[in-house]
């Protein structure tokens, strides 16, 4: 990663327990607001065709809901998802796929009848939020989806960025995680589904938010000051961004530091417009 990445934040997508939307989660990390954790609640996804929208998916539902979101920020409105959406290049970052499905997968194939939906296993697919998002905007851009567990949000973020810089292409990130019912839940406690999307430009609009630039580092992230938003980064990989949502939301620059595959960290320098 020489020279660092940069780019400019256009749009922004948010949706976690007790943060609902970016207006919501902006207030909250202002201290505007204060932070009341509820399970995540997610949005019917009104944008699928209603065969796509019965099958859909808590992943999907979630990764639709904070794409749209920062897509419609940036310029992109839901209206015109057959034109400015779909031109958006597109990465899904996610430390896992859908642990409902997952676990309900293994209930069928540990029981006697061991005939597996095609909706299920279409679902258990770790780019099943990629593809429902292609259906629902019509997009032909470039998709990528990433895994690298804890690190997703980070690995999803240098690849939006790299996309961003190398071939010149606005690229939407959609950063998202599922919880799992036990017994799956006590190997891999993610305790509820949450969600940050990201719009990334490679030029500066009136609608920029901030400059963002990020290279490599050893340092350690930064705890949040509020001990359930904290909580809430360590146990939902897609909130590793929260530190760079707060420095957003309070409108402040300098840099800052997410968890990414130790002993690399990804260190960010904001530069508010």
């Amino acid at each position: 990663m020489n020279p660092p990445l940069t780019a400019w934040l256009e749009g922004v997508g948010c949706l976690a327990p007790g943060l609902p939307d970016w207006p919501t989660a902006r207030a909250v990390l202002r201290g505007e607001q204060v932070y009341a954790h509820v399970p995540t609640v997610l949005p019917a996804p009104a944008i699928l065709p209603p065969a796509e929208r019965r099958r859909a998916s808590r992943v999907v539902k979630l990764a639709l809901a904070v794409g749209l979101e920062a897509a419609a920020q940036a310029g992109a409105d839901v209206a015109q998802a057959g034109a400015d959406v779909a031109q958006l290049a597109t990465v899904f970052s996610a430390s896992g796929a859908d642990g409902h499905n997952c676990h309900a997968l293994c209930e069928q194939l540990a029981s006697d009848d061991r005939q597996i939906s095609p909706t299920r296993f279409h679902n258990s697919v770790h780019n099943a939020a990629a593809g429902y998002w292609g259906i629902a905007t019509g997009a032909m851009a470039p998709c990528q989806v990433i895994c690298a567990y804890d690190a997703s949000f980070g690995a999803g973020l240098l690849d939006a960025l790299g996309q961003v810089v190398v071939d010149r292409q606005t690229t939407l990130l959609i950063a998202y995680d599922s919880e799992y019912p036990e017994p799956l839940f006590a190997t891999r406690p993610v305790p509820d589904c949450a969600g940050i999307g990201l719009v990334l430009a490679p030029d500066r609009t009136p609608r920029s938010l901030a400059q963002i630039t990020v290279r490599p580092t050893a340092a350690v992230a930064e705890p949040l000051a509020d001990a359930a938003l904290e909580t809430l980064r360590i146990a939902i990989p897609a909130l590793r961004a929260l530190p760079l949502l707060h420095r957003l939301a309070l409108g402040e620059g300098g840099s800052l530091v997410v968890d990414y595959l130790p002993p690399m960290q990804l260190s960010i320098a904001l530069q508010p417009c």
